[in-house]
């Protein structure tokens, strides 16, 4: 989980703004990181409240702070359905 993590700081820095959900099944089990910049937190999104969703499409649970969050899930095989739905979830806002 905290390869995901780091990557999600590094893009947040590259990027500038921008929201990063990344996801990936380890061991038979989901992990999700996600971060949020400041400018799109003010839009209305947050990275605790976009892990829950994924995660409990994926069986398990999580969250955060507003720029930074992880998850955790038993269900690998529903992560691409989990990932599409936040997806969605983000485009709904911005």
């Amino acid at each position: 989980m905290n390869h995901l993590r780091t990557m999600v700081d590094d893009l947040k820095a590259k990027l500038g703004s921008a929201v990063i959900v990344l996801g990936a099944v380890q061991n038979g089990k989901v992990n999700i990181s996600a971060g949020v910049t400041k400018d799109v937190i003010e839009k209305g999104l947050h990275a605790g409240k976009l892990v829950k969703q994924a995660a409990e499409i994926c069986g398990g649970g999580g969250g955060g702070r507003p720029d930074m969050a992880q998850a955790g899930g038993k269900q690998p095989e529903k992560l691409e359905e989990a990932l599409a739905t936040v997806e969605e979830s983000v485009k709904s806002v911005l």
